[in-house]
């Protein structure tokens, strides 16, 4: 492994690819440091320390904790991935945006043109709602989380928020473009993983402190490792559809006839399922804290809070429903059979057109469950662990399942260019596939 990373500087262009990453990774982290005028971040820490399971807490988890201390970067990347899956759930019902994904190059450049229009607007109208919300926090600790508010203040918020995402998304870009691996996808990843090194050292004060038995702490361990084994065993899992394309005589020239497969992922979805659900699920919480003068909303939080069990049964059912839910969205049997006709390719002992796509459709749906039923373990993992161990750590879930699939994909990008230049890859044995 060693000599692998070793292989990975030798290449001059590999190597400068993987240094742009780090440097834009480190100048993201910078900028998540630095304040937003106008507001106590001592105040809002001390707010947000109630908020950990609500909406507010979700989206900090994204940024990086940027969220909690009010900094220049608190709306992250999140505008543009909104941005992302409204575009992409209107090319599914919108007849001009389903033009567009089919005019290739072009159509995918207008694409991105819609995408970042979109997340100007979605942070702009954040970045107002935050700064409305952040003014009308009642006061901790005697202070205020905004001394001075006022239209001063709610301009320079949109402003700077605004400023901020547009200068992620361009940050992820550059990494696309010129770096190594999916930028947008890192800059979360980052993101995530910039909190795990204080939950670890809360871990080992608590263990010294005599707060966590040896064996628990050995088994919590353990459990990581085979949990995120598992992650990446079902990311990976993929369902080979075989497919052969009959002989063709052009002219002079033979084509076709060899024999190929679908892979048929069994996480077709991706994490868009959890977020969906976690957004939906953590919704009563967050309104309850605009509404604590009613007893019915606080009532209802209670039953709906991390580690109650209508959270765990319902948090669990919502991403089943949207897994199916934007599998259909992102995937079209119908389209996939009609282009294996156009090209001469069926499966073998299944018709061509109507009955390939029922038989795509049925195999989709048969496998999506059991990848669904287990993101949807994993998803509400945490919340035992943290009832049944008291673990601090953001064990599993969300966090776990980005940071393994964004792993996967940028290793895989580089064993593909140590591959390719004649060097060992990251695995001797089996290289790592590629991701659908």
């Amino acid at each position: 492994m060693l000599g692998t990373f070793e292989n990975v500087f030798k290449i001059p262009e590999l190597r400068k690819r993987v240094l742009f990453t780090l440097a834009l990774l480190v100048v993201y982290r910078i900028g998540g440091h630095v304040p937003t005028p106008g507001i106590d971040a001592q105040a809002l820490g001390e707010f947000f320390k109630t908020m950990r399971g609500s909406l507010f807490g979700l989206y900090d988890m994204f940024v990086g904790g940027a969220f909690q201390k009010a900094t220049i970067f608190s709306l992250g990347i999140m505008p543009y991935i909104s941005a992302s899956i409204i575009i992409q759930l209107l090319g599914a019902v919108v007849p001009y945006f389903q033009k567009l994904q089919k005019e290739g190059e072009e159509g995918r450049r207008k694409i991105t043109q819609y995408t970042r229009y979109g997340t100007v607007l979605i942070a702009a109208m954040q970045a107002l709602g935050t700064s409305v919300y952040l003014e009308s926090i009642q006061p901790s600790l005697g202070r205020y989380v905004v001394p001075n508010p006022g239209m001063g203040f709610k301009l320079l918020t949109m402003i700077t928020f605004t400023c901020g995402t547009i200068f992620i998304m361009w940050l992820g870009e550059q990494i696309t473009e010129r770096g190594i691996g999916n930028g947008i996808s890192l800059i979360i990843m980052v993101g995530i993983i910039a909190r795990f090194p204080n939950a670890v050292v809360d871990e080992v004060k608590m263990f010294f402190l005599g707060q966590r038995n040896f064996f628990v702490e050995v088994f919590v361990i353990a459990l990581l490792v085979v949990v995120i084994a598992a992650v990446v065993l079902v990311t990976r899992a993929q369902r080979k559809i075989p497919v052969q394309y009959a002989k063709r005589v052009i002219g002079r020239r033979m084509y076709g006839g060899q024999s190929t497969h679908i892979p048929l992922s069994v996480n077709t979805a991706g994490i868009i399922p959890i977020i969906f659900a976690q957004s939906i699920i953590t919704a009563p919480l967050t309104l309850s804290t605009f509404l604590p003068n009613n007893e019915f909303m606080q009532s209802f939080s209670l039953w709906l809070r991390p580690g109650a069990a209508l959270y765990s049964v319902s948090y669990a059912l919502l991403i089943v429903f949207f897994a199916y839910f934007y599998t259909a969205i992102v995937f079209n049997p119908v389209d996939l059979a009609d282009n294996m006709r156009k090209y001469g390719g069926f499966i073998p002992g299944i018709r061509p057109g109507k009955r390939t796509s029922e038989y795509i459709d049925r195999i989709l749906t048969r496998i999506t469950l059991p990848g669904a039923i287990f993101f949807a373990l994993i998803a509400i993992l945490p919340d035992f662990m943290r009832a049944g161990m008291n673990v601090q750590f953001y064990f599993g879930g969300t966090g776990l399942l980005i940071v393994v699939g964004v792993a996967l994909d940028t290793l895989q990008q580089i064993e593909s260019h140590l591959l390719m230049r004649h060097y060992d890859g990251f695995m001797k044995k089996g290289k790592i596939k590629g991701r659908m």
